[in-house]
């Protein structure tokens, strides 16, 4: 127990498999092989021919199956994630990767089939119920039609990925475990140092910047290397399947369209000089200097609130604040503590960051933190439990519809921490309190909007670079200092070193132009936000019902309940707005 933040919770794995070597785990992968052989024998060949019934029939054996895979490979990244720098479970995860790989390339002839019904047949179909209650997920399944390749094709690349993409984020995962940054007189992890980085000492956040910029960049050209081959990776494969630019899959995948994306990236750029060149200017001002050392960009204000807040009182921080909401989302939220669903204390090795990861609908979601006490670690809970709650309350649509698109899935999240947020300033014992809460949370949605739409801009500069070939460290080390410059404005110097800060970010190796979806999600939860403090009543239920409908429902359906539409540019202006108007707010304290 840590004296100082009191007993940290631990996962309980035990509710998906007892061990990796235990009995259960192995006569579930037995099944998951006979079933997947038999299955292939009973339908390849012949999806195109069958009746609505059959169809119907024939997916609610594969959920059935898809419940089970997710269930062992949950497993296996969990208990990976616990210590990414033990051989002995990177062995593991990768092997059962490469057994689910194996099972799941017998079940790929099902989507490809799917694909090829004609759409006037398709429509006959759906008038079975039992397959018009998978319309939602035949919906979002033949999005990628245009872009399947050949069976034959499709097969060799599934087969292959093992040895390709996924082992190139593999290498990537293993290299930042393995780091130690030197510091003081310890070697500390990458969540660590990171953590430093918001220190109210000046001189341990730049001590901290230096070494990591330093080690990063004693290790850039792995990460270079790691980048480059997978940026290729994927022209090759968006080249064999037309797809119009590198962000298309990433769109597609989240069942929204590029004109989407492009007005949310483009309101966030014109609204840089109002948001962070503006807010670092005043941050700057408070600091007595006209520019600040980038390691100052986290700092927080003399005035912030540094207590650090033992887990117990968290817990309820975060939990009486989803209460005055709806007491049926703290209900849900309950669930998570005292049941080994989360893991909080920051170990060595063990995965950086924060995460939510849903498992199967047969199971439960699990809560990776590293929790080292401070506000923003508060935040972080409230933020990953939006996931957990959301993921539980969309689970009863089922293995195939459960997942909700990236864009709408940081929705419950920041939705949640904004609930966390609003119920802490209401208790802020005077103005100067107050003033650094309102910073902290600027500081937050610039990093969840303004970053992120940076990282993406970074990102899509990046893959066309790559197209006219190999990106050399430094080449790739000046596309992110102009884009950080742009963005982040001209209160900041930046030292040698800060050029190496794009290779820790693992969202560019494990999902390409992801990070979008953290901005669309902060700014349609402060249009939801403006909402319900418009129109409280009856909001409650209608977000409820949102969260429920899990993968069913488009963004458009979605909103339209609250007015809302996120193809208006108008609407990501107002989502823009309410963090404008924090700091006009913090202007006059």
């Amino acid at each position: 127990m840590n004296v100082v933040l009191g007993d940290l919770p631990t996962w309980n794995l035990a509710d998906l498999y007892s061990s990796p070597t235990g009995t259960d785990l192995g006569a579930d992968l037995k099944r998951a092989a006979a079933e997947a052989d038999a299955f292939a024998k009973d339908y390849e060949g012949r999806i195109v021919g069958l009746d609505g019934k059959a169809l119907g029939g024939a997916i609610v054996r594969l959920e059935a199956m898809s419940d089970l895979l997710g269930r062992i490979g949950s497993y296996a990244q969990l208990y990976s994630a616990q210590d990414q720098s033990d051989p002995e479970r990177n062995r593991f995860a990768q092997d059962m990767s490469e057994k689910l790989n194996d099972i799941g390339s017998k079940l790929l002839f099902f989507r490809l089939e799917i694909n090829k019904i004609e759409d006037a047949d398709l429509a006959e179909k759906l008038k079975a119920p039992e397959l018009a209650k998978y319309a939602p997920w035949l919906r979002d399944a033949r999005l990628f039609r245009p872009h399947q390749l050949s069976d034959e094709l499709e097969k060799f690349q599934h087969d292959q990925s093992v040895v390709g993409s996924s082992a190139w984020s593999r290498l990537f995962d293993e290299t930042i475990a393995r780091l130690r940054y030197p510091f003081g007189n310890e070697m500390l992890s990458e969540p660590q140092i990171l953590d430093k980085l918001s220190n109210k000492d000046a001189a341990i956040r730049k001590e901290a910047a230096k070494s990591f910029g330093k080690v990063q960049g004693e290790n850039i050209a792995v990460f270079s290397l790691i980048t480059n081959t997978l940026i290729k990776d994927k022209e090759i494969d968006d080249r064999w399947r037309k797809y119009a630019r590198p962000q298309s899959f990433r769109n597609l995948a989240n069942v929204v369209e590029d004109e989407v994306v492009d007005a949310l990236a483009a309101s966030v750029k014109k609204a840089y000089p109002k948001l962070a060149h503006r807010y670092y200017k005043l941050k700057a001002k408070w600091f007595g200097v006209e520019t600040m050392p980038y390691w100052d960009r986290n700092a927080p204000l003399p005035e912030h609130d540094d207590r650090t807040i033992p887990w117990p009182e968290a817990e309820k921080i975060v939990l009486d604040a989803y209460n005055a909401f709806s007491p049926e989302l703290a209900d849900v939220g309950r669930k998570f503590f005292g049941t080994g669903w989360i893991d909080a204390p920051a170990r060595p090795g063990k995965s950086p960051g924060a995460f939510a990861h849903p498992t199967v609908p047969s199971a439960h979601p699990y809560l990776l933190l590293n929790y080292q006490g401070k506000v923003r670690d508060v935040m972080t809970l409230a933020h990953e439990l939006g996931h957990g709650v959301h993921q539980v309350l969309a689970a009863k649509q089922g293995p195939l519809m459960a997942d909700t698109p990236l864009t709408l899935a940081e929705t419950a999240s920041v939705f949640g921490e904004m609930l966390t947020f609003q119920s802490l300033l209401k208790t802020a014992p005077d103005k100067a309190t107050r003033k650094a809460m309102l910073a902290g949370k600027v500081e937050d949605m610039l990093n969840t909007v303004v970053r992120q739409i940076a990282f993406y801009d970074f990102e899509s500069r990046l893959h066309m670079a790559r197209r006219e070939g190999e990106l050399t460290p430094d080449a790739i080390g000046e596309i992110w200092m102009a884009v950080q410059k742009e963005s982040l404005g001209p209160a900041f110097r930046y030292d040698d070193e800060y050029k190496y800060y794009w290779s820790y970010i693992g969202h560019f190796i494990h999902s390409p132009f992801y990070v979008y979806a953290y901005a669309f999600g902060d700014c349609l939860v402060n249009s939801l936000y403006a909402a319900y403090q418009a129109k409280p009543d009856g909001f409650q239920e209608k977000y409820l019902d949102m969260l429920r409908s899990g993968g069913v429902k488009r963004h458009k359906e979605l909103l339209a309940p609250f007015g809302l539409d996120a193809s208006d540019p108008a609407f990501w202006d107002k989502g823009l707005d309410v963090i404008s108007g924090f700091i006009d707010e913090l202007e006059k304290l």
